[in-house]
Formats: structure tokens, C-alpha cells, sequence
């Protein structure tokens, strides 16, 4: 059964840090795209950024292109998201998330969270402005 754990949340000022990881289990890890998604208090759940297995492709949602970066080891089932110069908007549980198995090895991505079959538990991102 697969198994995502995001961690690296927390509370933080505008315009600073933090670094996201989600570790990933029960599958084959590295011959699969993974997402990053969140959820705002009230809002529907919306795309951040995705990678590729190979991690060679990656994409992002047009607010956080430029301040966000997805990246993954696939030596270590983990993958990341670093997230500079951060925003009261940027509040959220971030959720990472994971395709059907029938993905193995394909070269895309998905920005809709209908692309996705497994999800983590979240963790919460806090920006105080």
C-alpha cells in the first residue's frame, strides 16, 4: 500500500523559508511523478507544482513560479519542495500527492488533482505577514 508523509511545515514571516519533504513508500518511488498541492481555510484544493519520475520536467502553478522549486531524490523515496520569499497568501495544508499505479514510468505530469490516487496526511504552512 503506498504511503506518502509530507513534513517541514511550520509557522514563518513573509519573506522567508521553508522546505517540504514527503517521503513515499510502498511502491516502486522513482518510476512515478509526484505533485504538490494545497488547501486554503474555505478554498478548494489547487496544484502547486509536479515532477516527473526522472525529475527532468517539472511544473508550477503561475503564483509560485519563480519562488517555489519541486525537486526529488529517488535514492531516498523523497521528494521536496523549497518555497522562498513566502506570502500570507501562501497559507495552507500542503498535500503531496501520488499517481495511479498504472503510471509507472510515463514522462508527464498532471496539474489536476484528478491525476492523483494517493494523497499524504498534509502539513500545515503557516505565513505571518
Amino acid at each position: 500500500q503506498v504511503q506518502l508523509v509530507e513534513s517541514g511545515g511550520g509557522l514563518v514571516q513573509a519573506g522567508g523559508s521553508l522546505r517540504l519533504s514527503c517521503a513515499g513508500s510502498g511502491r516502486l518511488f522513482s518510476r512515478y511523478a509526484m505533485g504538490w498541492f494545497r488547501q486554503a481555510p474555505a478554498k478548494e484544493r489547487e496544484f502547486v507544482a509536479a515532477i516527473t519520475w526522472s525529475g527532468d520536467r517539472t511544473g508550477y502553478e503561475d503564483s509560485v513560479k519563480g519562488r517555489f522549486t519541486i525537486s526529488r531524490d529517488n535514492a531516498k523515496n523523497t521528494v521536496y519542495l523549497q518555497m522562498n520569499s513566502l506570502k500570507a497568501e501562501d497559507t495552507a495544508v500542503y498535500y503531496c500527492a501520488a499517481p495511479s499505479d498504472g503510471t509507472q514510468g510515463l514522462d508527464v505530469i498532471w496539474t489536476n488533482a484528478r491525476g492523483y490516487v494517493y494523497w499524504g496526511q498534509g502539513t500545515q504552512v503557516t505565513v505571518s505577514s
